[in-house]
């Protein structure tokens, strides 16, 4: 019976010198780049759902009893002229008190009409406003300047939900801003030492191309060529992760496509490509430096 080989239990694939965790590296970057893509996403549709609520935002303009056809045309155009009105399509919508009442009758159930004998709503306009003047103080100027205009009965609004929403947004903004600055610099740090570490196993192979005598721009273009590499590999990685889930997103939950801004969410994706690459190279470039100036024994 011949004895095997003891050298060959014992052969195990041993590591080149130099040699780089391409994997781990780009999988590191795709997956911070990936999570500061979610929150960007859910700033972009937070704003929007913000910019669809002040679209919503009316005042109440109820006519008085006796105003003709051509007073209310008059009145119309008196209220468009105003700056405070908002310039998008169907800014101002005319309800009548049949409408009114129709609608009334129909959300309660209850014919008012029949036991009071007559329809006691008015005609009335819902205007939009621009969001620069949602605030209490302005919406106040408003309904005191368009109540004086020659016709109107009276100017409403829900105060204390227009000051609640104003209050809200600028919370859920502040807090979303903090957090997104947050985890800007975490990713950044991140992926700053996922490069360094990775760049540590090639320390040694820096200082060989410096014993021969290579400049020191020279050792580096090839390192920074790579990391450029990597970001985008990891940014279109990271693109494609946050499409699929908005895609996913969108077919479980059908209104979020009413607060989706493309061109923004466009935007986010080319931001995440340059923020990969931009990281990348600026991490490894600093890497690189560090290596190059140590001296032989701080290597070890």
């Amino acid at each position: 019976m011949f004895m095997s080989n003891p050298s060959r239990k014992f052969n195990t694939k041993k590591k080149k010198l130099g040699s780089y965790p391409y994997i781990s590296v780009v999988l590191s970057i795709t997956l911070a780049l990936f999570v500061i893509g979610v929150f960007g996403a859910l700033v972009i549709y937070s704003s929007e759902l913000e910019r669809l609520v002040r679209e919503n935002v009316k005042i109440q303009v109820y006519l008085k009893n006796q105003v003709s056809e051509t007073q209310r045309g008059q009145l119309e155009k008196s209220i468009a002229s105003k700056v405070f009105v908002s310039k998008n399509q169907n800014a101002i919508q005319f309800v009548s008190k049949d409408e009114a009442a129709k609608e009334f009758i129909k959300e309660t159930g209850e014919d008012f009409k029949k036991f009071l004998g007559e329809n006691p709503l008015r005609d009335a306009y819902l205007v939009k406003i621009q969001d620069e003047f949602h605030h209490v103080e302005s919406l106040r100027k408003i309904k005191a300047e368009v109540e004086k205009i020659g016709g109107v009965y009276e100017v409403y609004y829900v105060e204390n939900v227009i000051d609640s929403i104003n209050k809200n947004i600028t919370k859920i903004s502040l807090i979303l801003m903090g957090l997104v600055a947050l985890l800007l610099t975490i990713v950044v740090l991140l992926i700053n030492n996922t490069l360094r570490l990775a760049l540590f196993s090639q320390r040694f192979l820096i200082r060989s191309m410096q014993l021969v005598g290579a400049r020191s721009s020279f050792i580096q273009m090839p390192f920074l060529i790579r990391a450029s590499i990597h970001g985008l590999v990891s940014g279109v990685l990271s693109n494609s992760l946050l499409i699929a889930m908005l895609m996913f997103a969108t077919r479980k939950v059908e209104d979020l496509s009413l607060i989706q801004n493309n061109d923004r969410l466009l935007f986010l994706l080319g931001a995440l490509l340059l923020t990969g690459i931009l990281v990348a190279v600026a991490s490894t470039y600093r890497a690189v430096s560090k290596y190059l100036k140590l001296s032989l024994d701080e290597l070890y």
